[in-house]
C-alpha cells in the first residue's frame, strides 16, 4: 500500500469517527427536549341580538379591542319602549286592583265568620282577591319580560377580545340570533400540536414549554418566543392531520395536546404556525388555572 493511500485512509477514518461522535452528541442533546409543530388556536364567539329589529347603531370595527361589557351595537327600540310602557301601566292598574280587593276582603272577613253576610258573598270576596293577586303576578311577569326585551336591543361584549368580523351594518333588518360580530377572545390562547405515543411518558399536565413563531420581534430582531405549559393531553390517539409538518409524524398515530400560552400580545393570530419546545427535565412549576381552562 502506497504512502499516499495510507494517508487518505487515515483521514477517512478520522472523519468517520468524528461523524459518529457528532451524531451521538446531537442525538443525546435531542433527548433533552421534545420539538413539535402546531398552530395557534383562539376561541371565537358569534355575537347576536336576542331580539329582532333594525340596527340603529354599530360602534365596533374589525380589529378593535373591546372590553367586557362594552356596548357594541343598538337596535331601534321604539316598539320595545312602547311595549314596556304598556306593561308598566297594566302592572300598576292590576296592583291597585289587587290592593282594593285585598282590603275589601279583609274588612268583610270578620263578618263572614259570624254570619252577618252571606256565605256566597264571602266566597265572591275571596275569589276576587285571589284573582287580583294572580292577575297582578301575571302583569308583573309580563313587565319583567318586556323590560328584558328592551334590554336585549343593546349588544354588549361578553368578554374582552378582538372583533375579527362585522357581519351587519347600520339600517340592516336582523333576526334574533343573526350574527352581528365575530369576536376572538384574548384568553385563553393555546397551541394545538401532536406527539407520538412513545413520548407520552415524558410529558405531564403543567409542564412548561416554549413557543416559537416565525414572526420577528422588532425590538430584538429575533423570532417571537412565548412561555407556556401543557394544559391538555388527549386520551385518544388519532392519525396525524395533514397540517403536521414533522415528517416522522405524518403517517403515525399521535396524541393531541394543548400548550397554553401564559403571556400574549398583538402578534399572536388564529392559525399561526409555531414550533413547540418541551424540556424533558423535571419541571417544578405548577399552574392552578389548568382545571379552569379545560
Amino acid at each position: 500500500m502506497s504512502k499516499n493511500l495510507k494517508i487518505i485512509l487515515f483521514v477517512f477514518i478520522i472523519f468517520a469517527v468524528l461523524g459518529v461522535i457528532l451524531f451521538y452528541l446531537l442525538k443525546n442533546k435531542n433527548k433533552d427536549i421534545i420539538k413539535t409543530y402546531g398552530n395557534i388556536e383562539i376561541r371565537q364567539v358569534d355575537l347576536s341580538f336576542q331580539v329582532s329589529g333594525r340596527i340603529k347603531e354599530v360602534f365596533a370595527e374589525e380589529g378593535d379591542f373591546v372590553q367586557e361589557g362594552q356596548l357594541l351595537a343598538l337596535l331601534d327600540d321604539k316598539d320595545y319602549i312602547a311595549n314596556y310602557k304598556k306593561a308598566l301601566a297594566d302592572s300598576l292598574i292590576s296592583k291597585a286592583q289587587k290592593r282594593e280587593d285585598t282590603l275589601k276582603y279583609q274588612r268583610n272577613h270578620p263578618l263572614c265568620k259570624d254570619g252577618t253576610i252571606s256565605k256566597e258573598y264571602c266566597e265572591t270576596l275571596f275569589n276576587n282577591k285571589s284573582s287580583s293577586i294572580a292577575n297582578y303576578a301575571q302583569k308583573e311577569a309580563n313587565l319583567n319580560y318586556q323590560k328584558n326585551q328592551l334590554d336585549y336591543t343593546k349588544l354588549y361584549a361578553p368578554q374582552k377580545g378582538i372583533i375579527s368580523a362585522r357581519a351587519q351594518e347600520k339600517g340592516a333588518q336582523v333576526q334574533q340570533g343573526q350574527i352581528i360580530y365575530v369576536m376572538n377572545l384574548t384568553e385563553p390562547i393555546w397551541v394545538r400540536t401532536y406527539i407520538k405515543e412513545n413520548e407520552l411518558g415524558n410529558i405531564k399536565y403543567g409542564q412548561s414549554a416554549k413557543i416559537l413563531t416565525d414572526t420577528i420581534d422588532p425590538k430584538t430582531n429575533k423570532k417571537k418566543r412565548y412561555d407556556g405549559y401543557i394544559g391538555y393531553i388527549s386520551p385518544v390517539s388519532e392519525f396525524s392531520p395533514k397540517t403536521v409538518q414533522s415528517e416522522d409524524l405524518r403517517a403515525d398515530l399521535v396524541y393531541r395536546i394543548r400548550v397554553y400560552i401564559t403571556q400574549t400580545d398583538d402578534f399572536i393570530r388564529q392559525g399561526m404556525p409555531v414550533s413547540v419546545i418541551i424540556p424533558l427535565k423535571e419541571n417544578k412549576e405548577k399552574n392552578d388555572t389548568i382545571s379552569k381552562l379545560n
